[in-house]
């Protein structure tokens, strides 16, 4: 487990992110809500103090237990699966920020449950979600989260307690004295590939490994953004692209682990920009329905890059936070099916509306899921004029 010391520094790094995150800074008064599973609550209790020193009001919720998580999905009715607490759209319109903290004692007590109920529950939520994400836009609310190693997390990759801990405390620099400066170093030289990316008029990037050939269409009004806090750890680079122009084959060779089911090798074919075909080496039947959500769970919402000389994570962790930010021998690419992230709209996001998002392309839909590939591959830019760059080889942008 971590040290007293190490949680007081994942506690401030925490802190930076969601200062980064938003766009307006926090004032007194302001209300963040940390959200914690009951294995992260000594964390939860040294950001509580933290908060309340900056004269913040701290709202603290613990996430439910497997136990009811698993009688909530067999027990409950229609009607219970759409059950939206008294006071939650208020406290919603009224928050300012959010750190969760992520420590689950399983991932896997969901595995035989419906996953067509699942996502029943992520469509009745997603109007609570509009509303933070309109006031993210604005710039009135910022989020960041984390992850603490667990005994289920590490037994399911495949690690020890001590090999799954040292991960995070290297992936995280708590083992560093000033932990917050080690990021504020990341965040600055990420800058600068961001600007250089940025600069090019790109019609499209054509992605190529072993196992993929993949057309990511940018867009218009499009930006890359990435380790800006919101994530902890965070080292990816992504953009939100227009869904309508994805053609080809992406493959996603690092396993992943959804709401209690285990995916592997899970290959997608998109045509005209919607998933057409579906493979998986384990749990096909999971993804087929969880692309069939809503009908923007088929459609492309995020295509990121992450550069392994940032990264030092280099085990699969059983954990998106960590297994989308695989550093490792090759980077990695991954791609988020689902919904999308306006704030890569290069423009005033206050001003986004529903109708110009859907113009624009940006994808909206209650799933967002993570599909990594960790091969060895090249990333071409083909630009506006004609022209081509390559911008992501052998693990690393071309910057």
């Amino acid at each position: 487990m971590l040290t007293e010391k190490q949680l007081e520094r994942y506690a401030d790094v925490l802190i930076w992110g969601l200062k980064t995150a938003r766009t307006k800074k926090y004032k007194k008064g302001d209300i963040v809500i940390i959200r914690y599973h009951k294995p992260a609550i000594r964390l939860a209790e040294i950001l509580f103090k933290k908060l309340l020193e900056m004269g913040i009001n701290p709202v603290q919720r613990v996430t439910p237990t497997p136990k009811m998580e698993l009688d909530f999905y067999e027990i409950a009715s229609n009607k219970q699966i759409g059950f939206i607490p008294p006071g939650d759209e208020e406290l919603y319109k009224n928050l300012n920020g959010s750190i969760y903290l992520h420590a689950p004692e399983s991932i896997t007590h969901l595995s035989k449950v419906d996953s067509r109920k699942i996502g029943k529950t992520a469509v009745a939520i997603k109007p609570l979600r509009d509303i933070l994400e309109k006031r993210e836009e604005k710039g009135q609310f910022g989020w960041t989260l984390c992850s603490l190693p667990t005994e289920e997390q590490a037994k399911h990759s495949k690690l020890s307690m001590k090999e799954y801990t040292h991960q995070i405390v290297k992936a995280c620099y708590l083992g560093k004295t000033n932990a917050v400066d080690e990021w504020k170093t990341i965040f600055k030289n990420a800058i600068s590939i961001k600007k250089w990316l940025n600069a090019m008029k790109v019609k499209h990037y054509h992605v190529e490994s072993q196992s993929m050939d993949l057309k990511v269409t940018l867009g218009e009004k499009r930006k890359w953004i990435g380790i800006s806090g919101h994530n902890i750890p965070s080292f990816e680079l992504f953009v939100s692209p227009d869904w309508h122009g994805t053609e080809g084959v992406y493959f996603a060779n690092q396993p992943s682990y959804r709401s209690g089911n285990y995916v592997e090798d899970v290959k997608l074919t998109f045509k005209k920009g919607s998933v057409v075909g579906i493979t998986a080496k384990t749990g096909e039947d999971f993804v087929k329905k969880q692309l069939a959500m809503d009908k923007g769970a088929n459609k492309l919402g995020e295509f990121s890059l992450t550069d392994k000389r940032f990264s030092k994570i280099n085990k699969f962790m059983a954990n998106t936070l960590f297994d989308e930010n695989f550093g490792g021998a090759n980077g990695n690419c991954h791609v988020a099916v689902g919904a999308s992230y306006s704030d890569t709209f290069d423009g005033d996001t206050s001003k986004l509306t529903k109708e110009r998002k859907e113009k624009l392309g940006f994808n909206s839909s209650a799933l967002h899921w993570d599909l990594v590939n960790t091969e060895k591959k090249k990333v071409t830019a083909y630009l506006t004029n004609g022209k081509s760059v390559v911008v992501y080889e052998n693990g690393k942008f071309t910057y």
